[in-house]
């Protein structure tokens, strides 16, 4: 090492690159499966991560409060945030809060026992969750002696031998690997699969991509063996130098009629399942959205760059694709989906009901379930949301509204990002 500095500049960053060459692109291979990646919020070593425009955003409840009259009138006494009713239709399915669990797919942070403790706390709770991209290709579908824990069975059942009678719903993703593997109909013809698809909770989701990294597909770091065991499915690339390898997905190509005849394909030959599509924050999200919304789907999902990942290269989640809060001002000046889910470093109520203020109908948990399920794998999901569910509810009735579905952008106020398209 020569003793040459540069005041100013990335001088450490860039020597990491001069040691470690093309792995310096990724956070650190032993860190795959320990820690949960996605734009940094304050002190992010990256130019223009600093500030998130949803946490700028200010709720402001009014002084006269007409719906609270409302309220008061029909119960017959004054209301307070307890009468405040967070049961909310997503996609199809009747939930008990404005929430659901965003697609976890085939990382080792969501596999294994946790995944499946993630998905028994969901279903107790009455929420829907998705089953994110690639887990038959890489671990299974459930049938053939594969590991159960990890199996995309194994995810269906532990969610659905807890549901509540009329409550939830899951939605089973599907990428360009997911079709080669005919994961759509695996499911639909599996009776382990049929009480959802005959009432009516289950759903079908094309992924186009996701927030963490837009414009690219899904990627983990595998050891040799596992390598070798879908080196014929995946794009392998030894980028660590030590043995494991990055394994890469295919994005998928779409085009405004691609997306158009690929919904009408979903309804044409899964006519029993409702249809979900996720975008990730790409700079036409508005017009994607309106395409799909107007082929017929029961949902779009948009997942802002805050969002979590497994896996993802360093300058994804710091300088790609559109924040979260930018993703709904288009949506919104273009007039968004009738049923708009949306995701992106979702923790607490007041982000969350800045995004339902601003056209959401519910809000996606990804690093949030995984760590709340982590702390307590019995009930830490489960007491998680009870306090989700109470920021809600007081948020929404400091409002003077009772129902979530009632939230609009005079309910909040954008001091430093006036483009926001919110009442002043």
């Amino acid at each position: 090492m020569s003793d040459l500095s540069a005041p100013g500049f990335p001088e450490e960053e860039v020597r990491r690159r001069a040691r470690a060459g093309a792995a310096a692109a990724f956070p650190p291979p032993g860190e795959y499966g320990r820690v949960l990646f996605g734009a940094e919020h304050g002190g992010a070593r990256w130019p223009g991560s600093e500030h998130d425009p949803l946490d700028t955003l200010r709720i402001t409840p009014p002084v006269l409060m007409p719906q609270r009259l409302a309220r008061l009138i029909d119960l017959g006494r004054e209301p307070d945030y307890r009468d405040v009713e967070l049961t909310t239709s997503i996609g199809g399915f009747t939930s008990a809060l404005p929430v659901y669990v965003s697609a976890l797919g085939s990382t080792r942070a969501a596999g294994g026992d946790l995944g499946l403790a993630l998905g028994r706390q969901a279903g107790a709770l009455g929420i829907p969750m998705v089953i994110g991209e690639n887990v038959v290709p890489v671990n299974g579908y459930g049938r053939q002696g594969e590991a159960a824990d990890r199996a995309l069975l194994g995810r269906l059942r532990a969610y659905a031998e807890e549901l509540p009678d009329g409550r939830g719903g899951v939605a089973v993703q599907q990428s360009t690997e997911d079709a080669d593997a005919e994961v759509w109909n695996l499911v639909y013809s599996d009776p382990a699969a049929l009480p959802l698809l005959e009432s009516g909770r289950l759903a079908f989701e094309l992924k186009l991509g996701q927030g963490a990294k837009p414009g690219l597909g899904g990627m983990t770091v595998l050891d040799a063996e596992a390598a070798a065991r879908v080196g014929d499915r995946y794009g392998l690339d030894d980028v660590f130098g030590d043995g494991r390898v990055l394994r890469s997905s295919t994005p998928g190509t779409f085009t405004a009629e691609i997306l158009r005849q690929q919904i009408r394909l979903m309804r044409n030959n899964f006519p029993r399942a409702r249809v979900w599509v996720k975008l990730h924050p790409g700079r036409d999200v508005a017009e994607a959205a309106r395409v799909a919304a107007e082929a017929g789907a029961d949902a779009v999902t948009v997942d802002g760059a805050e969002g979590g990942t497994g896996w993802a290269p360093e300058a994804f989640p710091a300088q790609v694709g559109l924040p979260l809060a930018e993703c709904l001002r288009r949506l919104a000046a273009a007039g968004p989906p009738p049923c708009l889910l949306v995701s992106g470093r979702m923790w607490e109520g007041g982000r969350a009901v800045k995004s339902l203020a601003l056209g959401a109908r519910a809000v996606g948990l990804g690093r949030a379930a995984l760590l709340a399920t982590a702390e307590d794998p019995q009930a830490g999901l489960i007491r998680f949301t009870e306090c989700l569910a109470l920021e809600l509810r007081l948020l929404i009735s400091a409002l003077g509204k009772y129902a979530p579905a009632a939230l609009d952008r005079d309910d909040v106020w954008a001091p430093y990002f006036p483009g926001i398209p919110v009442a002043g």
